[in-house]
């Protein structure tokens, strides 16, 4: 029984009875922006991809409903970041705001708990900013200055 278990495919997912696998930390991130290098943000949110279900009934007296798949639909990307002197994300935006937006491939990179082997990588391709808010200023806080950009993209890669 046992040569049959060590013949048998591994399973690398993270649900295995009796292994504990690390999880993955969400806080070592990077963003690789092409042709602009690589960001530093404190929080990548709303990363998704939806399906549209359409629902098709069948005549005849059967009245079975069958549901098909619909428009693919991409969320929004809000990052955040702190504010820094450099200007590059904000020229992109404002290069769309003049209605020369400027499509670029962006990878959300996951690290290992050292922060420096690469785990995981997302790949936004075509993604471009779509909204842009300022961090808010406060003369009584202590708090770091905080921007949000906004990303659109056209597809999803996972690696």
């Amino acid at each position: 029984m046992a040569e049959a278990a060590e013949g048998a495919p591994k399973n690398e997912s993270g649900a295995q009875p009796g292994t504990f696998l690390d999880p993955i930390r969400s806080y070592n991130f990077q963003l690789l922006i092409q042709g602009g290098g690589e960001g530093h943000f404190t929080q990548c949110s709303d990363m998704a991809v939806q399906v549209e279900a359409i629902s098709y009934r069948e005549g005849g007296t059967a009245q079975i409903v069958h549901r098909l798949p619909g428009q693919v639909t991409y969320s929004d990307i809000t990052l955040r970041y702190g504010l820094t002197n450099s200007s590059d994300l904000f020229n992109w935006m404002m290069s769309a705001v003049k209605g020369k937006v400027e499509r670029k491939d962006v990878h959300i990179v996951m690290l290992d708990a050292d922060g420096v082997g690469e785990k995981m990588r997302w790949s936004l391709g075509k993604a471009w900013p779509s909204a842009w808010r300022a961090a808010p200023l406060d003369a009584l806080g202590r708090d770091v200055a905080i921007e949000e950009l906004t990303l659109v993209y056209e597809s999803i890669d996972r690696s």
